[in-house]
């Protein structure tokens, strides 16, 4: 099952306010987190769960499914490891965390595991 770079940041999303809400997420929360348009993100979400990734609950609430769960956390898991390496470079927090959110989807497998590699060399 592919999923789009626009899918992968949306289960990212969802992850995130997992961690941050005490709440239920609803897809209104990803629209005001990612400052999209709630048709868009009502869309995407109706393809995320059509896909498998999230399922929707009596409420409404959005829950991911244990493969939405993995890619979310591996994706999450990217992000964070690219933040910390271009902050070891030297680079700014926000520059490098709005980079390491332009490659993570895009970064071959390859490139990656040799950035991590060296990643606590540097």
């Amino acid at each position: 099952m592919s999923i789009h770079e626009s899918g992968e940041d949306y289960l990212e999303t969802i992850l995130i306010l997992e961690e941050e809400k005490d709440s239920n997420i609803r897809s209104i929360d990803v629209a005001k987190k990612t400052n999209h348009a709630r048709a868009s993100i009502s869309k995407a979400m109706k393809k995320l769960k059509n896909d498998g990734y999230i399922i929707f609950n009596a409420d409404d609430s959005i829950t991911l499914t244990e493969i939405g769960r993995q890619k979310a956390e591996e994706i999450y898991k990217r992000h964070q490891n690219l933040t910390e390496i271009f902050i070891k470079l030297g680079v700014d927090e926000k520059t490098a965390e709005q980079d390491a959110c332009k490659i993570e989807h895009d970064l071959s497998c390859e490139t990656y595991q040799a950035l991590l590699n060296i990643k606590n060399k540097i």
